[in-house]
């Protein structure tokens, strides 16, 4: 069976934990939204996926600003400053308990709110933005931190901005869906997507990247999610004296690395161990787990 860098050990705990709807803290099992919620009817909304790390949600800052910045560009008011949201997602976290646990994710899902008719005009909507915060306790399992994942090149291209912009994290993720379905088939762990030109973009629920020579290269950046895990990777490599590159790249290119990973808040830096049944490297390589330790060392200063 496939493993894909969301693969994580279900942890009991996550059945008796409180969820925030728009509030109010409400027991899993009775946490619900409305049939004419907007995100339910339409994929009408915008999201992210946090990560506490030692007691703080790590870069927080970055993922507010592309929350906000989404919502701001599909004309949908959230309804609460960033200090307020901010407030709200340490309510959900003190709620549970969690503030001192290991290997919390959190889920933020903000849509425009209630429709008063399924209908996609926004000038139907008959209520403030609808806001749900999930915690739940949830790390990357070991062995796909360690020996790395399988990826396979789908048919499903990230489109042109014209048509629906990727910077976007929206609800609407279709497009990632039949992507994800498609590899996972093919008896793939993630997808691997080209942009409209056959150029390397990204991966269905990550940023890839590959290593050639002792090079960093990730796609250029025009056909993918403006992600925090891969601008903090790109930033580490920086930092560190190791070139890096975002730039258009080709399956050639990939074939022939010496490396391969994919970046993502929930495991962070990811290996790839193969692509389209050719083989990179049998678990992680040296750059990979160099990045590894890199990528903590920046969580561990940034939540400090």
């Amino acid at each position: 069976m496939a493993q894909g860098t969301h693969d994580f050990q279900a942890d009991p705990r996550n059945e008796t934990i409180l969820i925030n709807v728009n509030g109010a803290l409400v027991p899993r099992a009775e946490a619900s939204v409305s049939v004419f919620d907007s995100g339910f009817m339409l994929g009408d909304g915008v999201w992210e996926g946090l990560r506490l790390h030692r007691g703080k949600i790590a870069f927080l800052p970055a993922h507010l600003d592309r929350l906000y910045e989404g919502a701001k560009a599909i004309a949908m008011d959230i309804g609460l400053s960033r200090e307020e949201l901010t407030a709200r997602i340490d309510e959900t976290i003190d709620g549970n308990g969690m503030r001192d646990q290991d290997g919390v994710h959190v889920r933020m899902m903000v849509t425009r709110g209630i429709r008063s008719t399924p209908y996609q005009d926004p000038r139907v909507v008959i209520s403030p933005a609808t806001i749900v915060i999930i915690p739940e306790y949830k790390a990357p399992l070991p062995a796909t931190v360690e020996k790395g994942i399988r990826l396979f090149t789908v048919h499903v291209r990230r489109g042109d901005p014209a048509v629906q912009d990727q910077k976007l994290n929206s609800h609407s993720k279709l497009n990632c869906i039949t992507a994800c379905i498609q590899a996972t088939q093919a008896g793939a762990d993630e997808a691997l997507m080209l942009d409209p030109h056959g150029f390397v973009a990204t991966c269905n629920s990550t940023h890839f990247f590959v290593v050639r020579k002792g090079e960093v290269w990730t796609s250029t950046g025009d056909y993918c999610l403006g992600g925090i895990t891969r601008s903090n990777v790109i930033k580490v490599c920086r930092e560190a004296g190791i070139p890096v590159f975002e730039r258009n790249f080709s399956l050639t290119d990939v074939y022939g690395a010496d490396e391969a990973f994919v970046t993502g808040t929930f495991a962070g830096v990811v290996p790839v161990t193969e692509v389209d049944g050719r083989g990179l490297t049998p678990a992680r390589g040296a750059m990979v787990e160099r990045l590894q330790g890199l990528y903590r060392s920046l969580m561990d200063r940034d939540v400090a």
